[in-house]
């Protein structure tokens, strides 16, 4: 733990506790038991997390300024380099990404991350830690993506480190090549105003392992074991003030804090938390910025983390006292938005706010703490124009048409409502019925299947929600951004059964990702979290493809069911379809699972939320036993 001075003890200088301590020991006399003191420091941290890939900005998110339903735009990475760019004067500044800059929009999927680095060196981060989806197309892109961060014709100068204490790339492969340097250290340290500070990466393991393409001799180790050896070795150099950058979740970062000695600071992401206060802008979120917890020690540790795809910044404040640990902390997550601004007229139609009402509006909010209105840098815009220009004409081919909001959940009830800021979705997350989206993906890959009696779709594998209004091919690319096909496998009802207990025990009892919760199209069920597992999943039914009517599923009966690959080899947590798909009871569609989405929006010409009686979820039952609306 830290060492600590007794609170009677005069402070003295590292130096003199030092030979208070020698002279003890050769004069065995005299002397003093004072712990070693520290210089007294002020940390600032700027950060972000999960922007993945989305450099764009989300225009027409509705958000409540002065306390009026107001259309802003929301984020926009050219955003953010303004924003680090004007914290430039801060003192003893840190800037940290805690992962998960790829996979996401068109930018990823035409460029391989050579866009995110580039914007990336316009902020010039300390750190980087990969997130899981840095392995979506595994160690090679991912290696593609560091050699273009380190790139001087890329902006590579700013030479950030990237960290991750768990993450053993074998000798010779992408990741540790023969005869160079290793892309991945454990830890950096960096001098603030004359003391170490020391920054130690970790990165989620089995979720990695499981829905990302990681190769199989790269290993992920224990996350707290790792974690706990960096910082050990860092005591060692005599560094004293730890942050640890986690792309483990904003649950497991309380939890893993409780585990570590020495840690001071956690920087994290990967579960796209908002915290903080942002009522009045009426968005909820999950938890206070900095949320205060206690490390093994019983020391204070404060975390952070800012939402996601660059719509947030944090800047948390930590103030170190002369025994090296923390005194206190604060500050605040803030979203970015531009200075435009529209509000409804009379008759509910967005109108652009009068010159004189916008510069009113702007100058209220340049007092808040929660919001800051920001230009994009004009360099950034300008790096970023040269993708976008390429891409745009691809984005901008229209599918079709969204009769309403489909609303983006992971598991239903959650605390985080990932669809703030879309019309029609305000309360999604409370819901019974769970993510719109997911149920739509799920309906769009049953049509794809000429053969499948229902489909699955694990939550995490869609990933924006869908307002009302004109689809494009950005859309569907957006909302599933991966390189998954669509797999057909030959499951019996009872092992069908045990993949939807599988999906919410990956959650709920193995501390993984909610990621992996189940939605369907052509099955549905009721589902009673409070139970343990083998007892949550009841009432499950199978839809006929042939009448539309739905009768219970038959334990003994095979089934065809049609899901992503990823989900179809156990991957997501998924154990009970892992045999299945190594049995070879499975046929490889080839279809690749974004473009069975947008087949499927070009037929329908028009898509909606599906009819009450055709959602996945029929009744839920949180966790505290609570059923859902």
């Amino acid at each position: 733990m830290h060492l600590r001075a007794p609170a009677s003890a005069p402070r003295r200088s590292l130096a003199l506790a030092l030979v208070a301590t020698l002279s003890l020991g050769l004069t065995a006399c005299g002397g003093s038991d004072d712990a070693p003191s520290f210089k007294p420091l002020e940390l600032n941290i700027a950060h972000i997390n999960d922007h993945h890939s989305q450099l764009d900005a989300f225009a027409a998110t509705e958000l409540t300024l002065d306390g009026v339903a107001t259309q802003v735009e929301l984020g926009g990475f050219a955003r953010q380099t303004a924003v680090f760019k004007s914290l430039a004067g801060t003192p003893n500044l840190l800037k940290l990404h805690a992962g998960d800059a790829l996979t996401g929009s068109l930018y990823y999927t035409f460029f391989k991350g050579k866009a995110d680095a580039q914007m990336m060196n316009s902020i010039c981060f300390d750190a980087f830690i990969p997130g899981n989806h840095e392995f979506d197309d595994g160690d090679g892109v991912f290696k593609g993506f560091l050699d273009a961060l380190a790139d001087p014709a890329n902006g590579g100068s700013c030479k950030t480190p990237t960290l991750s204490a768990n993450i053993v790339p074998q000798a010779g492969t992408p990741l540790a090549p023969a005869g160079a340097a290793a892309y991945l250290q454990p830890y950096t340290i960096k001098k603030i105003d004359g003391v170490d500070v020391g920054i130690v990466g970790v990165t989620i393991a089995t979720k990695t392992v499981n829905s990302s393409r990681p190769l199989a001799t790269t290993q992920f180790l224990d996350e707290a074991a790792s974690a706990q050896k960096a910082i050990d070795a860092l005591k060692a150099k005599g560094v004293r003030h730890i942050v640890l950058m986690s792309h483990l979740g904003y649950e497991s970062d309380k939890q893993i804090a409780a585990q570590l000695t020495d840690v001071d600071v956690i920087i994290g992401g990967d579960s796209h938390t908002l915290l903080g206060d942002f009522k009045a802008q009426g968005l909820a979120s999950s938890g206070a910025y900095p949320t205060v917890v206690k490390n093994k020690s019983g020391e204070t540790v404060c975390i952070g983390q800012a939402w996601e795809y660059a719509k947030a910044y944090g800047l948390m404040n930590v103030k170190f006292d002369d025994r090296g640990s923390v005194a206190q902390c604060g500050g605040q997550a803030r979203l970015v938005i531009g200075d435009s601004f529209k509000r409804k007229d009379g008759a509910g139609a967005w109108q652009t706010l009068a010159e004189a009402d916008r510069q009113a509006l702007v100058g209220k909010l340049a007092t808040s703490s929660s919001v800051k209105v920001t230009a994009p840098d004009a360099a950034a815009a300008q790096t970023l124009s040269v993708y976008t220009s390429q891409v745009s004409a691809e984005k901008a081919k229209t599918i079709g048409t969204a009769t309403e909001a489909l609303c983006l959940v992971r598991k239903p009830g959650e605390t985080t409502n990932r669809s703030a800021g879309v019309a029609g979705c305000e309360t999604a997350n409370t819901l019974a019925r769970g993510s719109d989206a997911a149920q739509v993906v799920a309906e769009a890959f049953l049509r794809a299947s000429k053969r499948a009696d229902f489909a699955l779709q694990n939550a995490g594998g869609v990933r924006v929600p869908v307002a009302a209004g004109q689809l494009s091919m950005n859309t569907a690319f957006t909302l599933l951004p991966f390189t998954n096909v669509l797999v057909e496998l030959d499951v019996k009802g009872a092992e069908m059964i045990a993949a939807l207990e599988d999906g919410v025990a990956n959650h709920l009892d193995n501390a993984q990702s909610d990621g992996s919760h189940p939605y369907a199209a052509g099955l549905r069920w009721d589902l009673d979290m409070s139970r343990p597992k083998g007892q949550r999943f009841s009432n499950v039914q199978v839809r006929s493809k042939a009448t539309g009517a739905w009768s219970a599923i038959d334990p003994a009966k095979t089934y065809v069911l049609v899901t992503n690959d990823f989900v179809a080899s156990g991957k997501d947590g998924y154990a009970a379809l892992g045999p299945i798909y190594a049995a070879g009871r499975y046929v490889n569609t080839y279809l690749l699972y974004t473009q069975s989405f947008v087949d499927y929006v070009i037929a329908q010409g028009t898509i909606a939320r599906p009819k009450a009686a055709d959602y996945s979820h029929q009744k839920v039952i949180g966790k505290t036993g609570v059923a859902l609306p």
